[in-house]
């Protein structure tokens, strides 16, 4: 991981990485436990992450600044992915179409389908694995500045999807797919507070793409969040429970229906459907139960599963989300299938606004036995900055 404080479940506690910087006698590898240069997170404003994205730049060397910066492209932008980045190398692509995924088989990978909107060659930008340790320090106050800093949320939620990625590595010790040294940070565009620029970070399980324009931020989908394993789990000594927050809000809203209600919201569906590569695909007709039929009690239930994506984000610039999507709250849906306490494959849940759209969906386990959780929100307004393929197409040709 980055030389990181990352929030276990013992509350706030030291994490260590086998990808941490070296030199400490502590570790029977490379790894070090690195306290963190600060235990004050920003203000999150664009002009603090513009300044610490040019100072995280500042230590590169030319080669890697080359593959840090990349053009603010539909293409760019658009090229995540739940695979890992060995997987999309040798020619997988994301999720694929909806449908395309079997949620009642195994396999050998995320997915047997592949995603035509997904590079052949991966990720962009540069791998964390060519990062020394002052550039990791960099690279931690930038996203620690760029996330929300709530415990289990933001920040610390990435982390803990990064520590997950490295305990797979170490259960799977012949695979190379799996580490937090295979997770990528790309600027698409340069930072700037007098244009638009993202900074786009990922890997397995994990797309952060945050865009700016003119100093201030503008979209935060798609935002993607997986884990493997499932539930608690301890790795270098510390335990992680990544998006149990998400789980633990979406059962309690769907156990607080009423035996109608929960007939009105099912649906048939196990995976996601706006995952990777499935752009601007908006449903033109919602599904399940509309909020305003709920009650009160009820509506804040589904405000606070909202809250445990949009918390990802810096508090003020949660809480612009947040007015948002309440403004909207009657005129939004919820609908789920399978079961509430999402234990096993297929099932699934959907927040479907005006604007918000939020889904969950538990998927086969790949590197272990038991399912595990894929998620995904966008936003039907501000996805990429309203950026699409047509708009670059336009562009381009006028």
């Amino acid at each position: 991981m980055l030389a990181t404080t990352a929030c276990s479940t013992a509350n706030s506690v030291e994490a260590t990485s086998e990808t941490s910087s070296t030199g400490s006698s502590a570790s029977s590898s490379t790894a070090t436990e690195t306290t963190t240069s600060s235990d004050q997170s920003g203000t999150g404003s664009a002009a603090e992450v513009q300044a610490l994205a040019e100072a995280f730049a500042d230590t590169l060397d030319d080669e890697q600044r080359a593959q840090l910066y990349q053009d603010y492209s539909f293409d760019n932008a658009s090229n995540w992915s739940n695979f890992p980045q060995q997987l999309l190398q040798n020619g997988m692509g994301g999720m694929g179409a909806p449908g395309e995924q079997d949620a009642s088989a195994g396999s050998s990978s995320e997915s047997s389908s592949t995603s035509s909107s997904s590079s052949s060659s991966g990720r962009v930008g540069l791998d964390l694995g060519s990062l020394n340790e002052e550039q990791r320090s960099a690279l931690e106050e930038l996203m620690k500045a760029a996330m929300g800093s709530e415990d289990n949320e933001g920040y610390d939620e990435v982390m803990s999807i990064l520590a997950a990625d490295d305990y797979l590595a170490e259960q799977n010790a012949s695979s190379t797919e799996y580490g937090s040294d295979n997770y990528y940070i790309a600027f698409l565009g340069e930072p700037t507070d007098s244009g638009t620029w993202e900074l786009q970070f990922g890997g397995h399980h994990l797309a952060v793409s945050n865009t700016y324009t003119d100093g201030e931020l503008v979209s935060a989908t798609p935002s993607f969040r997986g884990t493997e394993p499932t539930g608690e789990f301890t790795y270098d000594g510390e335990t992680y429970d990544p998006l149990t927050q998400e789980t633990h809000a979406f059962t309690a809203l769907l156990d607080s229906l009423t035996d109608e209600q929960r007939a009105e919201a099912e649906i048939d569906q196990s995976n996601l459907l706006l995952g990777p590569g499935s752009d601007w695909q908006f449903p033109e007709e919602a599904e399940g139960i509309k909020v305003s039929e709920l009650t009160d009690e009820q509506k804040q239930l589904v405000l606070d599963a909202i809250a445990t994506y949009v918390d990802d984000l810096p508090e003020e610039q949660a809480a612009e989300y947040m007015q948002r999507y309440e403004a909207e709250l009657d005129d939004t849906y919820i609908s789920f299938s399978g079961n509430s306490d999402f234990a096993s494959v297929g099932d699934y849940v959907r927040i479907d606004g005006p604007s918000v759209w939020i889904e969950l969906a538990m998927q086969n386990g790949v590197a272990t036995s038991t399912p595990h959780i894929h998620s995904v929100w966008r936003d039907s307004e501000t996805d990429y900055a309203g950026l699409t393929a047509e708009e670059e197409t336009d562009t381009s040709q006028s």
